[in-house]
């Protein structure tokens, strides 16, 4: 079995709101940041796979943070693959400070796509497994599963016409793209208090360059739920929770 790897990270200028703590973009980028290094560096990254045409896509995705490290902070992030299935891994985070102090969890469900077909790949292939299989780590998910978000009943919309600044290197919609759009949703004072949060997203189809979305918002209980839709159908729900 591997072990764990940790990564060091500063808050910096760019990644804070007018509290002057990290955004949870910001955190969420770091956060699918040191996956793609981590998988880079063991020999399963973006680079490598698409040189046999396939890539990781993200399916879903828990965020557990206690509070939002301050500009300038110093903080660490280590991650490790937990398991993997036929069509699925689990990768996962903790965020903690320089006193090893945790204060952030997360939980991320990937798939491996064929890039042409778009189709999942086995990951239990010996050609995959050779490779991936040796860097799972004996340790459980620091938090609980992304949940299924299965309904969203919008009492608010806005629409949003994807340009160039929200796509990624294959002109879709970047993840981190879709986290601001729902954020933008919620009035700015939701971000005034240092609270701690939770917040599970379900990533479904991809948006490209050029399409009209729609971004919905629904406040149920003490939960802000998010439904991003193109051309009629669900692409990204999401639900965050304020404790």
């Amino acid at each position: 079995m591997a072990e764990k790897t940790t990564y060091s990270y500063r808050v910096d200028p760019q990644d804070v709101d007018f509290t002057l703590r990290a955004t949870l973009s910001s955190l969420a980028n770091t956060v699918l940041s040191v996956a793609g290094i981590d998988a880079q560096r063991k020999g399963f990254g973006t680079d490598v796979l698409n040189r046999d045409n396939i890539s990781w896509v993200l399916l879903r995705m828990a965020m557990e943070f206690d509070r939002r490290p301050e500009q300038y902070t110093d903080f660490e992030v280590t991650t490790w693959v937990s398991d993997y299935a036929r069509m699925m891994s689990t990768r996962n985070f903790t965020v903690g400070d320089a006193g090893g102090r945790i204060f952030g969890r997360v939980v991320t469900q990937w798939c491996m796509i064929d890039l042409t077909s778009r189709r999942p790949v086995d990951l239990t292939t010996p050609a995959v497994a050779a490779t991936y299989g040796r860097y799972l780590v004996d340790a459980p998910s620091p938090a609980d599963a992304p949940r299924r978000i299965t309904s969203v009943a919008p009492q608010r919309e806005r629409s949003h016409e994807v340009v160039y600044s929200d796509i990624d290197f294959n002109r879709h919609v970047n993840t981190l793209r879709y986290l601001d759009m729902m954020l933008d949703m919620l009035p700015i004072e939701s971000f005034a208090g240092e609270r701690a949060v939770r917040m599970d997203i379900n990533f479904q189809r991809e948006c490209r360059y050029g399409q009209t979305l729609t971004i919905g918002h629904e406040r149920r209980d003490a939960c802000d739920l998010f439904e991003i839709s193109a051309e009629g159908s669900p692409a990204v729900r999401a639900a965050l929770e304020w404790r």
